[in-house]
C-alpha cells in the first residue's frame, strides 16, 4: 500500500536549470533543489511541462533527477515524469527513476499520432513495469497531449496496483471529482490549472502540481492551509491576487517560464538561466514585465502572509 500522505500538498513543478551556454546545470539544479526544500513544499514534480521536457535529452533528465535527488531524497517527495515519445526511452527513464529511488514516475500519453486506448495503456504499462516498485501517476493534459484521459482509460489503468493517481491539467474542475469518485480513497487526484487552485481542491484535489508555485510557493501554500482551515472566502481573495501574478507572467514577449526565472533572480536571488530554444527567452522590453511581476509577488506576500 502507497503512503498516500506524501502526496497530498503543494509539489510545484521543478524548472530545467542551465548554465550560461545552454547546456544542463547540475549546480543550478541542486540550488532551485535547496530553494524549494528551505521554502517547506511537500514535493517537487521533476521533467515534467514546465521543466522542458520534451526539449531535453534522455541523458540530460537523468542528469537533472541525479542532482535533484542529492538534494531532495529524505526531505521532499520526488515524482518524476518520464514520458518519452517512444517507449524504450520512457522505460529506461522509468528505471533510472526507480533506481534513484524517486517516489513515484508520471507519464503524459505518447503524442502526435493518435492512438487508440489500448495502445495507450500498454505504453504506460510498460513504463510501469520498468520500474515495478514505483508508483505510476497519470498525467491528464489534453490541451497539449492532444489526448484526454477518458474513464475507460482510468479503469482500465487503474487494475495496474502501481497506478495511484492523476496529475490533472485538464480545464474542467468536474474532471477531479470524476476521477476522484472512479479512484475512490485509494487514488490522490492533483489539480493541475494554478488558476484553478481553489477550485479543484475544493471539489475534492488531494493537492496541486504546478508550473508557477516556483515563484512563489509561499502563496500557494498559504492558499492550502486557509482551504484546510475552512476560510473559503480568504482562499479565492488570495486566489484571484495569483491569477493576476500569473497573467503578468504570461504577458512578455519570452516565455512564461523565462518570466518566472527572472523573477527568482530579482526576489530570490536565484539564477537558473533562460529557456531552452523553441521556448522564447526574455528581450530587453520583457525587464518591465518580471519587475512588476517580481512587485506583485511581494505585494501579495505583506497582504495574504
Amino acid at each position: 500500500m502507497s503512503d498516500f500522505a506524501k502526496y497530498k500538498g503543494i509539489i510545484p513543478a521543478f524548472y530545467a536549470c542551465y548554465e550560461e551556454d545552454g547546456t544542463v546545470s547540475s549546480a543550478r539544479t541542486k540550488a532551485l533543489a535547496r530553494y524549494f526544500v528551505e521554502k517547506g513544499v511537500k514535493g517537487v514534480y521533476v521533467n515534467g511541462s514546465s521543466g522542458e521536457c520534451i526539449y531535453l535529452s534522455v541523458e540530460e533528465r537523468k542528469q537533472i533527477l541525479e542532482a535533484v535527488m542529492e538534494e531532495a531524497k529524505g526531505k521532499l517527495t520526488v515524482i518524476c515524469h518520464v514520458a518519452c515519445n517512444n517507449t524504450a526511452d520512457s522505460a529506461a527513464l522509468a528505471a533510472h527513476a526507480e533506481q534513484l529511488g524517486a517516489d513515484a514516475i508520471a507519464s503524459i500519453p505518447p503524442i502526435y499520432f493518435r492512438l487508440p486506448e489500448h495502445a495507450i495503456a500498454a505504453y504506460w504499462n510498460d513504463i510501469s513495469a520498468a520500474a515495478p516498485k514505483t508508483d505510476f501517476i497519470i498525467y491528464n493534459i489534453p490541451q497539449l497531449a492532444g489526448v484526454s484521459l477518458t474513464m475507460p482509460l482510468f479503469k482500465k489503468m487503474r487494475e495496474n496496483p502501481r497506478v495511484i493517481g492523476v496529475k490533472n491539467s485538464s480545464m474542467p474542475v468536474q474532471d477531479i471529482q470524476m476521477f476522484k469518485a472512479e479512484g475512490g480513497e485509494n487514488c490522490v487526484v492533483f489539480n493541475g490549472p494554478d488558476e484553478q487552485f481553489v477550485a479543484g481542491r475544493a471539489i475534492g484535489a488531494d493537492g496541486g502540481i504546478g508550473g508557477t508555485y516556483g515563484a512563489m510557493p509561499d502563496l500557494f501554500l498559504k492558499m492550502d492551509a486557509l482551504l484546510s482551515e475552512g476560510k473559503a472566502q480568504e482562499a479565492q481573495a488570495l486566489q484571484y491576487a495569483v491569477n493576476e501574478i500569473i497573467y503578468k507572467m504570461c504577458s512578455a514577449h519570452g516565455s512564461m517560464y523565462a518570466v518566472i526565472k527572472g523573477v527568482l533572480r530579482k526576489n530570490e536571488d536565484l539564477d537558473i538561466g533562460g529557456v531552452r530554444a523553441p521556448l522564447a527567452n526574455l528581450i530587453p522590453e520583457d525587464e518591465a514585465v518580471v519587475e512588476e511581476a517580481a512587485k506583485m509577488i511581494r505585494e501579495a506576500r505583506e497582504k495574504f502572509l
